[in-house]
C-alpha cells in the first residue's frame, strides 16, 4: 500500500487544510497513514492548525507534537 494521497484546498493564517484523494485500494487513508502526512507537511504548517478531509468527508485535525503526528482531534461539532 503507497502513502496518502491529498491536496491542499486551504490555507490560512491560522490552518492548512488538506482532502484525502485516494483511491484507498491503492492508497492509505489520511487517517491511516497520518504520520507520513505529518512528516510531510509538518514544517509547512509551523505552528496552524494541519486539518483535513478524510475518505467519508468528514473533517478531522491532525494534531502535530515536535513535528511529528500526536493524535486526531475533531474539527467540526459532531451532531
Amino acid at each position: 500500500m503507497n502513502k496518502p494521497r491529498y491536496e491542499i484546498v486551504e490555507e490560512t493564517d491560522v490552518c492548512v487544510v488538506i482532502r484525502d484523494m485516494g483511491p484507498w485500494d491503492r492508497h492509505h487513508t489520511v487517517t491511516n497513514g497520518a504520520e507520513d502526512v505529518v512528516a510531510e507537511l509538518a514544517s509547512r504548517v509551523g505552528g496552524r492548525r494541519l486539518e483535513y478531509y478524510d475518505s467519508e468527508g468528514r473533517r478531522d485535525q491532525l494534531l502535530i507534537r515536535d513535528g511529528k503526528f500526536a493524535g486526531f482531534a475533531c474539527a467540526e461539532p459532531r451532531p
